[in-house]
């Protein structure tokens, strides 16, 4: 396990994507989600992913160097194209748009479709936050993604669905909640597999429907699938999943005729809290929730009552402080990719903490 510099990591990512045609305020985007990625400890999304995205673009799976169009636009709704660029530079125009038409009416949806892998989805409520906003979204793939098992069956109907959201608290980082609908995001799955270590029972089932907790029974021919979590209950939330992010963006809910690129569909739905009432005193009602709920009995072994996405900001400090660590898998995969692109391995060497 190595452990790499932030700073040092976004250049060269950046570096990467220059080296596939990015051009360079892409290539900075695209590095600085990914690295926040691994600094709020979601390696799933981070790093490990731009070995994937640079073969997309040698595929032509993603096109560098694209912006959303519009679709359909009235004052409060719209429903926009990404024309299969990088999800990083997709997902923030969308989320730019989605701020600028609440500041006007109080409120807006933003329905995306044809958008490359949007990273980590709890990027976008904190974007949407740091703008004094609440926000909803729901991602599908529309059939590249095709990886989880419905409630009580064994083949795969379903993309992973994630879904996040997030609230403004005045003074403090904004609760960010940011989860998979199913069991385990397969991203997280590919760390365990580069890592050679077992996920959690109920998370995966082989393609005879046996329960496994081995990464490498997953990726067989024919592979296994993702178990929603809590089942029935995650189950018809990744349906819902679905609707929002695949019908009502037309990017298609999960389809296996649309298995020739990743796809992510995301509809995100913006308030601007400051258009609220002043009545309803919404920003000290969610600090005395806050901290009415932190003040519950800790059960035995727990030191705090955490809300959601304090966790993420506490690896962020001990990422930052002690740089980033990286499986060894990883490690030789990024060092290919960089190989393979011409960057020189003093280069990729310098960028270990």
């Amino acid at each position: 396990m190595r452990h790499l510099a932030p700073d040092k990591l976004r250049t060269f990512v950046q570096e990467l994507f220059e080296r596939v045609g990015s051009k360079s305020p892409e290539a900075e985007r695209i590095a600085f989600y990914l690295v926040e990625s691994n600094l709020t400890g979601h390696d799933s999304h981070g790093v490990i992913r731009a070995p994937y995205y640079i073969d997309y673009v040698k595929n032509d799976q993603v096109r560098p160097n694209q912006s959303l169009s519009i679709i359909f636009q009235t004052d409060s709704m719209a429903i926009v194209d990404g024309n299969f660029g990088f999800g990083q530079i997709i997902g923030e125009q969308a989320m730019q748009l989605g701020v600028e038409m609440a500041k006007k009416h109080g409120i807006a949806t933003v329905s995306l479709r044809n958008s490359a892998h949007l990273g980590r989805i709890g990027d976008w409520p904190t974007y949407v936050a740091k703008a004094g906003m609440a926000s909803f979204h729901f991602v599908n793939t529309s059939g590249y993604g095709l990886l989880t098992a419905p409630f009580g069956g064994i083949d795969r109907r379903l993309s992973a669905n994630p879904m996040a959201a997030g609230v403004p608290v005045d003074g403090q980082k904004p609760i960010i909640l940011d989860i998979s609908t199913c069991a385990i995001a397969e991203g997280k799955l590919k760390v365990a597999l580069n890592k050679g270590v077992e996920v959690e029972p109920g998370c995966i089932i082989d393609n005879e429907g046996n329960a496994i907790t081995d990464p490498k029974k997953f990726y067989t021919d024919p592979p296994g699938a993702l178990l929603p979590f809590g089942g029935h209950k995650g189950y018809g939330l990744s349906i819902i999943a679905e609707m929002f992010a695949g019908a009502f963006t037309g990017n298609s809910c999960t389809n296996p005729a649309n298995d020739q690129r990743l796809l992510n569909g995301m509809f995100s739905l913006i308030i601007d809290c400051e258009r609220l009432p002043e009545e309803l005193g919404v920003a000290a009602e969610v600090q005395r929730f806050i901290d009415y709920v932190k003040s519950a009995r800790k059960a035995p072994g727990v030191d705090e009552i955490l809300m959601p996405g304090e966790i993420e900001e506490r690896h962020r400090l001990q990422r930052e402080k002690e740089g980033i660590p990286v499986d060894d898998t990883t490690w030789q995969t990024l060092c290919d990719t960089a190989t393979d692109l011409g960057i020189e391995t003093a280069v990729v060497e310098g960028i270990i903490h």
